[in-house]
């Protein structure tokens, strides 16, 4: 491990904390960002607690400015960064027809293009290193679209599109390794946050209200073994997330539980790790 430098956003809360905490129990240097800072008091009281090396450091993947200016203030101090976890996200439930150009721009924003920012701003270092792994957290909705989530499953979608085409030049060439972490669902913060993006009136919706209040009840009403096979822990998936970093020959593709396996399988069973399609792509434009 030899005190690898490792960025993580969207630390405050869920899973990028769980992460953070995991990885600096491991002896990782952790630097785990946020757009607001002020919102830092879990992350920190799990640090106190386990008496844990943190770097809390504000950052925000929709604002270009605050991502160069971080990542700039790492690399001056520890002169490398050998991981990038883009984990920072955000869940959107409702019709695409019934959505806001305000509220369409967000998801794609935070859950795509802020991917892209943070991506390209450590390829130059980890390119003149010629080491790095950047883990871009995605779902299983970045695989199987699913109901009034079709613009958080089309940013998803594109994160995968993004970091495998990514991984055909930058993996052979400069041996950065790319890593797409898809779970299923979280019992987190970000599970509660995606049904305060449903505003009360979109229920109300003459088209869609009463499917949108099906599909709902349909999630809210499942037996109880059933989502304890759909919904993990922070610490669940910060634990595979940990698997990729110390694998030497990481998954280009990773899903976190038997479920997500499950429901993605069709889409998957011919190369589940994504590594079949990545050696015959990299054999194919490059001989490798």
């Amino acid at each position: 491990m030899e005190n690898k430098v490792v960025l993580i956003t969207g630390s405050s809360t869920g899973l990028g904390l769980k992460t953070s905490v995991l990885l600096a129990q491991k002896g990782y240097k952790v630097y785990a960002t946020m757009p607001n800072p002020e919102k830092r008091s879990e992350l920190e009281k799990e640090t106190k607690e386990q008496n844990l090396s943190i770097a809390i450091k504000q950052l925000d993947v929709s604002d270009p400015g605050s991502i160069q200016k971080c990542i700039a203030e790492i690399f001056e101090r520890e002169g490398k960064i050998d991981i990038l976890i883009n984990n920072a996200g955000a869940g959107f439930l409702r019709a695409s027809e019934h959505t806001s150009e305000e509220e369409l721009l967000h998801v794609t924003d935070v859950n795509y293009l802020g991917v892209v920012r943070c991506t390209n701003a450590v390829l130059s270092i980890m390119r003149k290193q010629k080491s790095g792994h950047i883990i871009n957290i995605s779902s299983v909705g970045g695989l199987v679209g699913q109901p009034f989530n079709e613009l958080y499953c089309a940013a998803k979608f594109a994160v995968e599109g993004y970091t495998e085409a990514l991984a055909t030049y930058l993996t052979p060439f400069f041996r950065i390794k790319f890593t797409i972490v898809e779970p299923g669902g979280i019992s987190t913060e970000f599970a509660n946050n995606v049904y305060k993006t449903v505003s009360p009136d979109a229920f109300q919706e003459d088209i869609y209200g009463p499917i949108l209040q099906q599909y709902a009840d349909s999630v809210r009403k499942r037996p109880k073994e059933e989502l304890e096979r759909i919904y993990q822990s922070g610490e669940q998936v910060a634990q595979i997330i940990m698997d990729c970093i110390e694998n030497e020959n990481p998954p280009l593709r990773a899903r976190t539980s038997k479920w997500s396996n499950e429901f993605c399988e069709l889409k998957t069973n011919a190369d589940p790790d994504g590594l079949k399609l990545h050696d015959r792509l990299t054999k194919l434009y490059w001989g490798k």
